[in-house]
């Protein structure tokens, strides 16, 4: 099992609290008079964190049933291709996104809406790419034939 014990909290749900805080702060003591308007911000902003949490909640159920680790500095032990990973290779970040940029228009952290490109920036080159060597290295001609069929995001 190949681990990072060199940064324990290395991990995306950390990486999206974190986040989530910097908007919050923005929101909260320098909003700037700035606004993303009444009604149809908070409609999309719960439909983007359901949408988001929705995501995530499949990924990680089609893992466990799979049997395999959800932790991204570990191992895999299959090659998840069902379920929601036919739609996208990274739903659970794909969800941590939209998760962010829900709570960001809920707060109306206009200012932070650039947090959601470094965000995705973040994830791909923390978790995503690292997570895709090791399942090209495992997997070969399996995640070959997986990314040319499923894309990365959506």
């Amino acid at each position: 099992m190949s681990e990072k014990k060199s940064r324990p909290f290395d991990l995306p749900p950390v990486w999206l609290v974190a986040m989530l805080a910097l908007a919050w702060t923005q929101a909260r003591h320098f909003p700037m008079g700035l606004s993303f308007g009444p009604v149809w911000a908070d409609l999309l902003s719960g439909l983007l964190v359901g949408g988001g949490v929705l995501l995530a909640a499949l990924a990680i159920v089609e893992m466990r049933r799979q049997q395999t680790t959800i932790h991204p500095h570990h191992d895999s032990d299959r090659l998840v291709q069902s379920g929601i990973f036919s739609r996208s290779r990274n739903p659970i970040y794909v969800g941590d996104v939209l998760i962010l940029a829900g709570f960001i228009l809920y707060w109306d952290a206009v200012l932070a809406l650039p947090l959601v490109p470094i965000f995705l920036w973040v994830l791909e080159k923390r978790f995503v790419i690292p997570e895709e060597n090791r399942l090209r290295r495992k997997f070969r001609v399996d995640f070959a034939r997986y990314c040319e069929k499923v894309r990365r995001w959506v």
